[in-house]
């Protein structure tokens, strides 16, 4: 099959991110986290999640837009979408949050 041709199968199927979810899980080192979010994000797209992850942290203790912009730079847009992720989403951010702080 043409490389194309395999390309465009990719794109028309729906890809389930279980493998992604099971490779998170297999971490077990920071170290091992790092190595591999380096592997597979650009340092934009790590810079992205960073930020969005402070934006939650600063957002939970009760910081307002202006103090998650100052702390980390972010748009008035990816505030409001972490803000309504946190507190309208999966809960995704509360666990991770909850579980980063108590240690």
């Amino acid at each position: 099959m043409a490389e194309s041709n395999v390309r465009n199968d990719c794109m028309q199927h729906s890809i389930a991110p279980d493998r992604l979810y099971r490779a998170l899980l297999s971490l077990r080192t920071e170290e091992e986290c790092q190595a591999f979010l380096e592997d597979i994000l650009t340092p934009g797209e790590l810079d992205d999640i960073v930020q969005r992850l402070e934006v939650a942290h600063v957002l939970e203790l009760g910081g307002t837009y202006e103090a998650a912009a100052e702390r980390t730079g972010a748009s008035a847009t990816t505030i409001s979408r972490v803000r309504r992720a946190l507190f309208r989403g999966a809960g995704g951010y509360q666990t991770v949050l909850r579980r980063i702080d108590r240690k």
